[in-house]
């Protein structure tokens, strides 16, 4: 077979070339795929020198109008800036191309909210982003009412914080309409403790609509689980990994996020436990199952690329960085497509989890524990089929009431 010329790389981004060779080697990128990217990388170096510029000048505006010239000339592929994610990612670490500038605070006071949702309280990113969005709303609308700029909360009182629940409700479902009332509690805590409102005014945020019925449980049945985890080809290393991140769902009952976020340093082999950072920068151990250690084996052994990243479950293709909790949530899609089932969540199977542990008669406050509930009355939630488990939190009725 005929030896591919190497792909040569003038102007600007010469001397950066060989190192950017190798660093895509590294990562594991195919020869054919590293070849292309070198490719790209050569369209970029001729292009600055085209535009008598350096690899300092490119800006996301002159990426911008790179990426433009490259539809013009007929490119089919890499037109977006995402194409362009390795290369300027490796530029960016040796300090040749500067890195993205970072929008400037809409509200400081709603990063000052973030930053304390994080370092006080851990909470995770999503929640934060919610909880600022929330912010947002309330203090524009209280701003716009207040005229000016409406910078002064001391003189904010409970009858200015009430309505602004309620002018949520349009378009919004009875849940969504409570996590605006939590994200502003949340506010509103923020404000009190941070010196900004004389009085805490968090009580005053009208609960939103209470907990709706939605019928059986939305646990799975023992058969479908089987179905779903068997669907996975273990003699691919993307089955091996998939079948792993299915059986940690299902028998331990994690959220998507919290096997995302695992590490090859959770797994305690010799002492037969899993390290869990959950919600509210909570840290638990778990006992691991014999199915589920032999499962994370048989992947760590035949199936995850070994290198620098310390992430448990991996991309099979490169880069090999790790996965996302929306990527962890896309393997139980892609199962219950596979196993002939409805569209399947990664929560679901939290809820399976706890259905099993039931079944197994374990009592509502051990199944907690293994969910990292606070409260028993969480746990109930998961079984609410169970009658006799749920009489253990059911309160009782006063007697001679008629």
């Amino acid at each position: 077979m005929k030896k591919s010329t190497p792909v040569l790389v003038p102007g600007p981004l010469e001397p950066y070339a060989t190192g950017y060779r190798w660093e895509l080697a590294r990562q594991g990128y195919s020869p054919s795929t590293a070849e292309a990217h070198l490719h790209l990388m050569a369209h970029v170096s001729r292009w600055l020198a085209t535009a008598r510029l350096g690899p300092a000048d490119l800006s996301a505006a002159q990426v911008n109008l790179f990426l433009r010239d490259r539809r013009a000339s007929g490119q089919v592929r890499r037109l977006t800036p995402r194409g362009l994610i390795p290369l300027l990612g490796y530029l960016r670490e040796l300090g040749a191309v500067p890195e993205p500038v970072a929008p400037v605070p809409d509200d400081p006071l709603v990063e000052e909210f973030a930053g304390f949702l994080a370092a006080e309280r851990g909470l995770a990113g999503g929640t934060i982003r919610w909880y600022r969005h929330v912010a947002g709303l309330f203090l524009s609308a209280h701003r716009e009412k207040a005229g000016v700029d409406g910078s002064d909360l001391r003189s904010l009182t409970a009858a200015e914080v009430t309505p602004f629940p309620l002018s949520q409700c349009r378009g919004r479902s009875a849940g969504s309409l409570n996590n605006v009332a939590t994200g502003l509690r949340a506010l509103l805590r923020f404000l009190y403790v941070a010196g900004y409102t004389p009085t805490p005014l968090a009580d005053a945020v009208l609960a939103g609509p209470g907990w709706r019925d939605s019928g059986t449980s939305r646990a799975l049945e023992e058969v479908e689980v089987t179905r779903l985890i068997a669907s996975c080809d273990r003699r691919s290393a993307a089955g091996r990994r998939d079948f792993a991140i299915l059986t940690v769902l299902a028998r331990l009952g994690l959220r998507a996020r919290e096997v995302a976020v695992l590490s090859v340093d959770d797994v305690d082999w010799r002492g037969g436990e899993l390290a869990v950072a959950g919600k509210g920068n909570r840290h638990d151990r778990l006992p691991l199952p014999v199915d589920v250690g032999r499962a994370l084996a048989d992947y760590c052994r035949r199936g995850r690329r070994s290198g620098g990243c310390r992430a448990l479950f991996l991309h099979v293709r490169a880069p090999y960085g790790a996965l996302s909790p929306s990527a962890v949530s896309y393997v139980v899609v892609r199962a219950s497509g596979r196993a002939g089932l409805p569209r399947t969540s990664a929560h679901r199977l939290r809820h399976s989890a706890a259905g099993a542990m039931r079944r197994a008669g374990a009592p509502l406050f051990e199944i907690g524990q293994v969910l990292r509930h606070r409260h028993t009355a969480t746990t109930a939630l998961y079984a609410k089929d169970d009658l006799a488990a749920l009489a253990t939190v059911a309160r009782s009725w006063p007697e001679g009431a008629s």
